[in-house]
């Protein structure tokens, strides 16, 4: 009976020796994986954030590109009729979105809506000042009836969402 109790005094103690280092041991393997995993976080956001920022700017550029003032600098040209304007600022439009399609896996749901209904609200105002038209009007006729109806609004569809950009894109800053 003795030597089973010098067994149990020896077994007892090491196998609670066991138990504490396994426990001390599992918190050790646990706390190192959540501190790799942090590292790894962090990692990703130095480089996601880049390239999240680039998308805002390059949406940003979009929108200013495709801004009643902008677009009609850059399409109109002397002599040019009011269809042909037209057809060009939705061209334009169409080419400027159809290059900034990708941007909107690296913004969230609702800047890309703002995006988005930015380009439909500038194609809307196009549309609408177009059909107002006489019948063979011209290009600066056009022109100057859409900037006039820009100067109307409170505030340009782009404008707005570029604003939206901004702000949202300063909270990655």
């Amino acid at each position: 009976m003795e030597m089973v109790y010098d067994i149990l005094l020896i077994t007892i103690p090491a196998l609670l020796v066991l138990l504490a280092s396994y426990l001390v041991l599992r918190k050790l393997i646990i706390n190192d994986q959540e501190k790799r995993r942090q590292e790894l976080i962090l990692q990703n956001n130095r480089t996601i954030t880049p390239i999240r920022l680039q998308a805002y700017e390059r949406l940003v550029l979009f929108l200013e590109r495709i801004s009643l003032e902008s677009l009609i600098v850059r399409v109109h040209s002397p002599g040019m009729s009011a269809a042909q304007l037209h057809g060009n600022l939705l061209s334009g439009i169409r080419g400027e979105f159809e290059h900034n399609l990708s941007q909107q896996i690296y913004v969230s749901q609702q800047a890309w809506e703002v995006v988005k209904n930015a380009r439909s609200n500038t194609v809307k105002l196009i549309n609408t000042e177009f059909e107002k038209l006489p019948e063979g009007a011209t290009g600066l006729e056009f022109s100057r009836r859409l900037l006039e109806k820009v100067m109307e609004l409170e505030k340009e569809p782009t404008k707005t969402a570029i604003e939206f950009l901004k702000s949202e894109a300063a909270r990655f800053m």
